[in-house]
């Protein structure tokens, strides 16, 4: 499939909309693309490409394609480690209280924690010349410091840990955020690397998944940090975060310092809506809402998006999905999302 974009990369329109300027032309922001798309954009199996390397290109050249500045690069793609007992990428649906690696001291001190600096960093630097003229490489991590404790221990028992043995609810807390840490210390120091999503799932649609206190107590210190030493680098600092985050925003903006927010839904805050709210603290990605995306037909897809271009100027916006691009969202809904930068 040939898709003609209209506009050079230039990474820079993105660190314009990061710093919640105005950049010279829209912008497109996407966290995740399938496979499936990317072979069909390609004009190649992406299935059938087993070198890291060759996949890592197949994703460079589709983000370019479609209009983007960057490419963005789960870390499983470079090899990085990952927390045993967290296999939810597999799998289509997962309870939160499937967790079960660390229950009491005994199985936290037996637990194999994963070397953070697995993984070939350098392949990234390597592949860089891969890059069109003008792209960066945006990297996630893998899972998040809550969703790995959660993945480990299992919701309904965090809960509970949490009252009944706080000191070991925080020595879990800190060997995983440790090991996310060094993670963003190794990939925001790569030339190559342009800005970087910190994936952390933190609420419900109607509430934080833990109360807004023992996120302060528990979580967010290590997203601090993570967002200083991104910082510290010269890079920004995305937050890639799902649920209801209305009582801790203050929090992502003035402790943490997030550069950007990413993932939005209807049924929780339109895009729309937390754009006018929030836009002049911090920058707003994405946000045309999942469920509008696979129901509605292209021409109504595109009423939408150019209604949020209009209304932002693409100061502080950058067009994009709620979340990212399954499988399931209809290739003809997707194309008619990115066109309309085109326009």
């Amino acid at each position: 499939m040939i898709i003609a974009r209209k506009y050079p990369a230039d990474f820079h329109q993105l660190e314009k909309v990061l710093c919640r300027q105005k950049p010279d032309r829209p912008v497109l922001f996407e966290y995740f693309m399938n496979g499936d798309l990317i072979s069909l954009i390609n004009g190649e199996p992406f299935a059938e490409l087993n070198n890291p390397a060759d996949q890592i290109k197949a994703i460079i050249s589709f983000f370019h394609k479609t209009g983007y500045d960057y490419a963005t690069i789960p870390s499983r793609y470079f090899g990085a480690f990952s927390f045993e007992n967290t296999e939810h990428e597999k799998k289509a649906t997962v309870s939160l209280n499937e967790g079960s690696a660390i229950t009491d001291w005994k199985s936290f001190e037996s637990y194999n924690w994963p070397n953070p600096e697995k993984g070939d960093f350098e392949l990234l630097n390597h592949l860089a010349t891969e890059l069109n003229e003008g792209m960066k490489f945006i990297v996630s991590a893998p899972g998040g410091v809550l969703e790995n404790v959660i993945d480990l221990v299992g919701f309904e028992r965090l809960c509970f840990m949490i009252y009944e043995d706080e000191e070991l609810t925080g020595k879990i807390f800190d060997e995983v955020g440790s090991r996310l840490l060094r993670f963003y210390e190794i990939c925001s120091a790569l030339d190559s690397v342009g800005a970087l999503i910190v994936n952390d799932d933190w609420g419900f649609k109607t509430q934080t998944m833990l109360s807004p206190e023992m996120l302060r107590q528990f979580v967010f210190p290590w997203h601090k940090k993570i967002v200083e030493l991104i910082h510290q680098n010269k890079k920004y600092a995305i937050l890639h975060s799902c649920g209801n985050l209305m009582d801790v925003i203050d929090d992502v903006v003035n402790d943490m310092k997030y550069d950007a927010k990413h993932s939005f839904e209807d049924i929780i805050l339109p895009v729309e809506q937390a754009y006018k709210l929030w836009h002049d603290r911090i920058a707003i990605l994405g946000g045309i809402d999942m469920d509008f995306l696979v129901r509605s037909s292209p021409e109504t897809i595109k009423v939408r998006c150019r209604k949020m271009l209009e209304a932002t100027g693409s100061k502080a916006y950058a067009l994009g999905s709620g979340n990212s691009i399954p499988t399931y969202v209809p290739i003809e809904n997707y194309l008619a999302m990115i066109e309309v930068t085109n326009e």
